[in-house]
């Protein structure tokens, strides 16, 4: 059992100001598997007064003091990592092996990027007679998600603190422990007291309070965009920064070229990943429309490889993250079989033989127009949605009309076509045949959000700029 109801503030682990246990679930198991305590907006003061008096002295830490300490984190981190591994699974249901690589990879991944950073990042830029200073903006509220946990905390905390800024952050109440065993890092890494603190809570006890808090300089969000809507409503009294990372709904375009069935096969697996749960995924496939039916036996077969089960065995996908979700996903898997979507595979209930956990069937709809509630709405599982394109042009009309715009996919032969396609998409990043890079901007347009997020992007997204002009 994970038991962590105190929180870290001021450098000490500290029971909250008012008690209220609750426990947390094993989405596979559906079993009890610890307790976290809910925080209120007293323990928001707390930690907001430790990082206000931390910031007096941390804003000004040499480079050498910051490098040392992540450094100090990194190898803490190191030593920590089947913990943490196991910790992810168990409150989130991730089978272990992505949880052992991509979850926690992403961790270190994030850290030592943003070391690499620091080292040559410059803090002041001298055009002529005025001299641009790049200064920590304060003490950030942070609220991170429970779908992919050690990465939000990481590409949040991380250049935070490179950059001199003090924090506190509020994990999902659904997956905390990572969190708290993240928290044990920080403070075995040598912390200085008030620069980290975390509190545990929901929005309503604890997001609200740390984003009307007068003494909180910015809020770094992501979650749903109803979410997002509320914390910008809330914080715009005390003119704070607000930067969030919200929902997605990202086009995937499939070139007709020779390598079109690989491309939807590949599609449709990258789809599956984290049991759907990712806001970059690509939900919305786009195929030449006479190629539907070869999209349809391609998508059916990759989708019918992906195995859910025990997080612990050797399946591919575990199960959603909630009774809340999974209820969620159901709801929308009926609604793309009413409005006249066709099942490819997969469709409403559980997959045989997994009556106990969340779990969903990797489900495919074909035959979808982007007017359906599955082609707009962001799902958060293993359902993709494949719409017909005229031409390229028609593909890249139907793929902007979204409300988001957080990522975008394509998938193809040509990469030279691609990049001149991708100049034409709305959205924060574009991969193309699944490129990835740790350095890359992370963001979105439109309702997905704003500001950016991941490399030297992350860096100034924390930093205020000062102009000191010399006669």
């Amino acid at each position: 059992m994970y038991e962590y109801t105190q929180f870290y503030i001021d450098g000490q682990w500290v029971d909250p100001v008012t008690p209220n246990t609750v426990p947390v679930e094993n989405p596979a198991t559906e079993e009890t598997i610890g307790h976290i305590s809910l925080g209120t907006k007293a323990d928001v003061d707390k930690a907001v007064a430790a990082a206000r008096r931390a910031f007096e002295s941390w804003q000004f830490s040499s480079r050498a003091e910051r490098l040392d300490l992540m450094r100090s984190i990194l190898a803490e981190i190191d030593k920590r990592k089947e913990d943490l591994a196991r910790a992810v699974s168990d409150e989130m249901g991730a089978p272990m092996s992505l949880a052992s690589g991509p979850h926690t990879g992403l961790l270190s991944g994030h850290l030592m990027t943003a070391i690499g950073i620091l080292e040559n990042f410059e803090f002041e830029k001298t055009n002529g007679n005025t001299t641009h200073l790049y200064e920590p903006i304060g003490v950030v509220g942070m609220i991170t998600p429970w779908n992919w946990p050690l990465n939000q905390i990481a590409c949040k905390v991380f250049p935070a603190l490179a950059t001199g800024n003090t924090m506190i952050l509020k994990p999902s109440e659904i997956a905390p422990f990572d969190a708290a065993i993240f928290t044990e890092i920080m403070h075995a890494a040598g912390t200085p007291a008030g620069v980290y603190n975390m509190i545990n809570g929901d929005g309503p006890g604890v997001g609200t309070a740390m984003s009307g808090h007068e003494d909180i300089d910015m809020i770094s969000f992501t979650g749903s965009t109803r979410a997002g809507i509320a914390i910008a409503a809330n914080a715009a009294s005390t003119v704070k920064r607000v930067a969030q990372e919200l929902g997605g709904k990202s086009p995937n375009i499939i070139l007709d070229d020779a390598s079109f069935a690989r491309s939807v096969a590949k599609g449709t697996t990258g789809m599956m990943g984290n049991s759907g749960q990712t806001c970059t995924a690509p939900s919305r496939m786009f195929v030449p429309k006479a190629r539907m039916e070869e999209a349809k036996v391609a998508a059916k077969e990759a989708a019918e490889s992906v195995i859910p089960g025990d997080p612990k065995g050797n399946a591919t996908i575990g199960p959603v993250v909630s009774k809340a979700q999974w209820n969620k996903i159901q709801g929308l898997i009926e609604k793309g079989i009413e409005e006249g979507a066709t099942l490819v595979t997969g469709g409403p209930g559980k997959p045989e033989g997994l009556e106990v956990g969340h779990y969903v069937k990797p489900t495919v709809f074909a035959d979808v127009t982007n007017d359906m509630t599955i082609a707009r709405e962001e799902i958060f599982g293993p359902v993709l949605c494949i719409l017909g394109y005229e031409d390229l042009d028609d593909a890249v009309r139907i793929g902007n009309d979204t409300e988001y715009g957080l990522a975008a996919h394509i998938m193809g032969e040509d990469t030279e076509q691609a990049k001149e396609l991708a100049k034409r998409i709305r959205a924060g990043r574009v991969a193309i045949n699944g490129g990835y890079d740790m350095n890359a901007s992370f963001g979105g347009y439109k309702k997905s959000g704003n500001g950016r997020e991941w490399g030297v992007f992350g860096f100034h997204e924390f930093l205020e700029v000062k102009s000191v002009m010399v006669a």
